[in-house]
């Protein structure tokens, strides 16, 4: 094998020659890559020099300036020995010692004292933000290589199963890792450097650890260098990083492709799914001006049970007994909360107890819900197509849904104009209709179904719209997020009829807050306010078991 060597000039330095063994070569100021230019024009890792037998490369890594032969390197380059390297202030040339002689090249300015370490020092990243650590710039490096040696777009995109697809991308894997593990930095795990890669590669990069993480909620990426996480209501930064813009957006492009979703500069955000159902937003440039984002709302992967809500708090036995009530005795009911107040996770709790001898069709913009019963229609809508057409609304499947001879409706969120069509099931023959809306009280709730009904374009007097208000609803579940984290069912209200122009609301059950204990967490309790629903009477007709004492105000049940 013929050895290769180095020769670094700077305008004000000696030539440094170095020999030059095949390998990956970290280039920039920090000590810790294998050459370091001590010099303010280079940045901390700046690039990474490839030498192979067959082909050699140069990466940028900051976007601070690599050129070869005078043309700058927008990612990674091909590179022949002789031709110069441009970093800052220093050039860079190699090839063996025949091609780099003074009759073949004319002599290279005089230059300082950049120099291989004999043993990579471990890696102290100075600052932040702009710093592309050591680990993040071998990663990427590898990651080039094995794109390169698999063409994964292509094999992605072949008749290949999974599996195979997997386990070829974990063999070739190895074989790079291990033709350069004599020359990892120190302290980086080549096992733990090939599953990070391997996620990037296949999966959500290093997203993966934080979905299987149970005690992560949700999950928000703030372009390629900032990761929160909500752990029991709270956010925190974490330490998982993207190696750059690209890699989230690959993420992005990964996850919105199997449902049929897409994601450019002519729809620069998304909507979308994961398979699990937890639900995800995207949004990139030029929207975003801090690189490409992303929010997971992560479900749990056992769906939460009636008996999991009331050990979390959120509800009572006597409440969950009473909503149980409603959906037998086919009550149209409304989900009411603010963004993140476990709307749908409560909506999929009251659907579990939609009987199982009932067709059931949900339909939602992106499906979340978990039903277990078996005569189950799944809806999805469908945005647009690159030409804009093509898309179905929530309003076409609810329309459509009233053709399908359903025995209950869910809609995972009323948030639109579907609210007339919705409506209007609920008032013919489609009772017991479950669905959610964004709204911060019972009151606010009516309010925007009213709004959402003007949305359908329909010129309806107000009254009438109340009227139609009025008749379809008959329960609203409110439930809050907490100063603490913590998701609380803050009233559970009927909507009892009209009076005059107005909609009458009792609340059955409340919360009552009575202040913070030591720890932050929220004290209090909820109430029976001593209203009795004005549908008592028909729980008896129906022959369904029911304790009336619930409603007694000397009933409450106390938690925190």
């Amino acid at each position: 094998m013929t050895s290769l060597t180095i020769k670094i000039s700077h305008p004000k330095k000696d030539v440094q020659t170095l020999e030059a063994p095949y390998g990956v070569y970290m280039i920039g100021s920090d000590a810790s890559n294998r050459i370091v230019l001590d010099d303010g024009s280079v940045e901390e890792a700046h690039a990474v020099l490839t030498l192979m037998e067959d082909e050699s490369y140069v990466e940028d890594l900051m976007g601070a300036g690599v050129f070869v032969a005078g043309d700058r390197v927008m990612n990674r380059k091909q590179v022949f020995h002789g031709a110069p390297i441009q970093l800052g202030n220093y050039t860079i040339l190699f090839g063996t010692e025949e091609e780099l002689s003074p009759d073949k090249k004319p002599e290279l300015a005089a230059v300082s004292q950049p120099a291989i370490p004999s043993a990579p020092e471990p890696f102290k990243p100075k600052t932040a933000s702009r710093n592309v650590t050591a680990s993040q710039a071998v990663k990427q490096q590898i990651h080039s290589e094995l794109v390169e040696r698999l063409d994964l777009k292509r094999l992605s995109m072949s008749k290949l199963q999974e599996g195979e697809l997997q386990s070829k991308i974990k063999k070739t894997l190895k074989e790079i890792v291990d033709e350069i593990r004599s020359r990892l930095p120190a302290g980086l795990d080549p096992q733990r450097l090939a599953k990070e890669i391997f996620d990037e590669a296949v999966g959500l990069g290093p997203l993966e650890d934080l979905l299987d993480d149970d005690s992560v909620t949700e999950i928000m990426v703030n372009g390629p260098s900032q990761v929160y996480v909500e752990r029991a209501g709270k956010l925190i930064l974490t330490d998982c990083t993207f190696i750059n813009d690209t890699s989230v957006h690959s993420v992005i492009e990964r996850i919105v492709s199997p449902i049929g979703r897409r994601i450019d500069e002519s729809q620069p955000y998304v909507d979308a799914r994961l398979a699990d159902g937890s639900r995800v937003n995207a949004v990139i440039h030029p929207l975003s001006l801090v690189g490409p984002c992303i929010t997971i709302r992560k479900f749990s992967k056992d769906p939460f049970k009636v008996q999991d809500l009331i050990n979390f708090g959120t509800m009572t036995q006597d409440i969950a007994e009473f909503l149980r009530v409603c959906v037998l005795l086919r009550k149209n009911m409304i989900v009411s909360g603010g963004t993140g107040s476990g709307k749908t996770t409560l909506l999929n709790v009251l659907s579990s107890y939609l009987p199982d001898d009932e067709r059931i069709l949900t339909i939602e913009d992106a499906a979340e819900l978990r039903l277990t019963q078996d005569h189950i229609i799944r809806l999805e809508a469908r945005p647009a197509n690159i030409e804009g057409r093509g898309a179905v609304t929530i309003r076409d499947l609810v329309r459509n849904a009233l053709r399908m001879r359903p025995d209950r409706i869910v809609v995972g969120e009323c948030r639109g104009s579907e609210a007339l069509d919705m409506l209007q099931a609920m008032n013919t023959g489609h009772e017991g209709s479950l669905t959610t809306i964004h709204a911060n009280t019972p009151r606010d709730a009516l309010a925007r179904l009213e709004t959402m009904v003007l949305m359908a374009g329909m010129e309806l007097p107000v009254r009438a719209i109340r009227e139609q208000v009025g008749s379809a609803v008959h329960m609203i579940c409110q439930i809050s997020r907490f100063s603490d984290g913590s998701r609380k069912v803050s009233k559970v209200t009927e909507v009892s009829g009209m009076e005059g122009d107005r909609l009458t609301l009792q609340d059955i059950f409340e919360f009552r807050q009575t202040g913070l204990d030591d720890d932050g967490r929220v004290q209090g309790s909820l109430h029976p306010t001593g209203a009795v629903p004005t549908f008592i009477e028909e729980i008896a007709i129906r022959g369904i078991p029911f304790d009336r004492t619930i409603f007694e105000t000397k009933n409450s049940g106390q938690w925190g």
